[in-house]
């Protein structure tokens, strides 16, 4: 079993210099850094729950071309075996093409989890985790910076990998207090 997902867009910006004082005494306001352009990258993930590994691939876009070859990566880093994405469903996930790539690969099988329920899969757990190691905190200047960052982060959260199991650990158990009698 596979859990995947996108996570996006990551852009790459440069931040200019912080806002300052011109020698004439004007404030100097910071420009805003905004585009839509083709720098945007997608983020596709898979965790495999039973032992806590990862896989990730950086993308242009968020097309079923992209999740395609995701799903091909799936299929070479597990060689034997029936595969079963639990995904989410978008539309790349279900259009006609991948659709038609799924026939001539028997071995992957989709499990779509219901509308609204992202919470179910443990994807998004590993997502925060993957946040934290690889974007928090980061400016990126193009896109081959993400994709290092994204497999950096991969492989040592993949160095330290443990089992995931859904649902929360059970507290500790807390030994009893020494009871005291006071007297008076």
């Amino acid at each position: 079993m596979i859990c995947a997902d996108e996570l996006g867009p990551v852009i790459p910006r440069t931040f200019p210099p912080t806002p300052a004082w011109s020698p004439d005494g004007h404030r100097i306001k910071a420009e805003l850094d905004y585009s839509r352009g083709p720098e945007k990258t997608w983020v596709y993930g898979g965790l495999r729950p039973a032992d806590g590994q990862a896989l990730t691939m950086t993308a242009s876009s968020r097309n079923s071309v992209f999740y395609q070859q995701f799903l091909q990566q799936v299929e070479d880093a597990n060689p034997t075996g029936q595969i079963w994405i639990v995904t989410d469903n978008l539309s790349s996930h279900n259009s006609v093409s991948t659709r038609t790539w799924l026939e001539d690969h028997p071995r992957i099988h989709h499990a779509f989890i219901p509308v609204g329920a992202c919470w179910l899969n443990l994807q998004e757990g590993w997502w925060r985790i993957f946040r934290k190691a690889a974007l928090a905190g980061r400016s990126f200047a193009n896109p081959n910076d993400i994709a290092y960052a994204t497999a950096l982060a991969t492989s040592q959260l993949n160095s330290r990998a443990k089992p995931w199991i859904w649902g929360r650990p059970l507290p500790p158990t807390r030994r009893l207090r020494r009871r005291y009698v006071y007297r008076v």
